[in-house]
């Protein structure tokens, strides 16, 4: 099987992070691995191992002829096989299918916003292309079953991401006391509900005041990441919550701080909490996507979304239990590394995609 990965960007996202993820391990089992960038680059393309045949489109419309054919040249050359189309890439893979028919597309779906697919857009383009799909991965079992109903692809298997840390040449040094850090890893959108963890940060700091919050992530200088630099200033949490943008050193980031958050409204299956459990934080996250599937009472802490009361109130208990945080922390670890491996993940993706029944 030679495998083609085909993404929108490279800049950081989840899909976009287990575009990389899985253009790499498929190196290490075919010795022939590919990705192509359909829109443009970004951060992480330094994640990229440097056998992997790569190809940035930069296509400038939706029907851009030239791109297309020059990924159809692409394909052609390296004799690629399968393309697995991440997210809204699959139209391009579509369009690719129709020109070159021998193609096998998979379409990986990691729709954030599985609690609220009835504002999904592009339904119908979507189940047109659906025809043509081989297979069909889903990241949560949400997005399963609405594909099982709404598409016309019947090959559907939830597969969860996988975690696989790059060893990154960047330094960075987080502001704050060592053993009193909480990190949020993730992009700032409006899903993450960056402003409700502010508003556990502000009460936080009243009864804790030398811990800091730190949040990692892609600013993309919009309305929402002007109201999250406005509510820092305007609840003077300047010297206790730091944002830093993306960053490529996550395990640098993960191994400097010393609890793990995440207040999203929506998720898939979030990649910043594999890396958290990967590397043993302790955690306290909201109750969406796939994550209740993965914290249990013994590896974390789960609240319901928009509920900062008790994000606070449970937060506070463990800032105050070192115990219980190396206790949960260890827990989580051995959950991921037994069930979201790297090797556990493209075992069950390999023999789904080799299946012909």
């Amino acid at each position: 099987m030679r495998i083609l990965q085909l993404i929108d960007s490279l800049e950081p996202g989840g899909a976009e992070k287990m575009a990389v993820s899985y253009a790499n391990a498929l190196l290490d089992i075919n010795s022939f691995s590919a990705l192509v960038t359909t829109r443009k680059e970004g951060e992480l393309k330094k994640e990229l191992a440097v056998a992997v045949k790569y190809l940035a489109l930069n296509r400038k419309s939706i029907l851009d002829i030239k791109a297309l054919f020059r990924l159809r040249k692409f394909v052609k050359e390296n004799k690629i096989t399968f393309v697995q189309a991440h997210s809204s890439s699959f139209f391009l893979a579509f369009l690719l299918k129709c020109i070159y028919p021998s193609l096998k597309i998979i379409w990986h779906d990691h729709f954030g916003n599985s609690e609220f697919l009835h504002k999904r857009k592009n339904i119908n383009t979507l189940k047109i292309a659906s025809l043509f799909f081989y297979r069909i991965i889903a990241v949560n079992e949400i997005l399963e079953k609405w594909a099982k109903v709404n598409l016309y692809c019947n090959k559907v298997l939830y597969l969860p991401n996988f975690v696989a840390i790059n060893k990154s040449p960047e330094k960075i040094n987080l502001h704050g006391i060592s053993g009193k850090r909480i990190l949020c890893l993730a992009n700032f959108r409006k899903q993450k509900n960056h402003l409700m963890l502010l508003e556990v940060a502000r009460k936080i700091v009243i009864s804790f005041p030398d811990w800091t919050f730190h949040l990692v992530g892609k600013d993309f200088h919009d309305e929402y990441s002007a109201a999250i630099n406005d509510k820092i200033i305007s609840n003077n949490l300047q010297q206790n919550v730091y944002t830093y943008g993306s960053v490529n050193a996550i395990e640098s980031v993960i191994n400097q701080s010393t609890i793990g958050v995440l207040t999203s409204l929506s998720e898939g299956l979030p990649v910043s909490l594999l890396e958290y459990g990967y590397l043993g934080l302790p955690v306290v996250v909201t109750a969406v996507g796939e994550i209740p599937k993965i914290i249990k009472e013994n590896n974390g802490i789960l609240i319901n979304s928009e509920d900062a009361v008790s994000f606070e109130k449970e937060l506070t208990k463990i800032i105050q239990d070192e115990e219980r945080r190396k206790i949960i922390g260890t827990n989580l670890k051995q959950e991921i590394h037994l069930n979201y491996s790297k090797k556990v993940v493209v075992e069950k993706y390999l023999k789904f995609i080799r299946h012909d029944n």
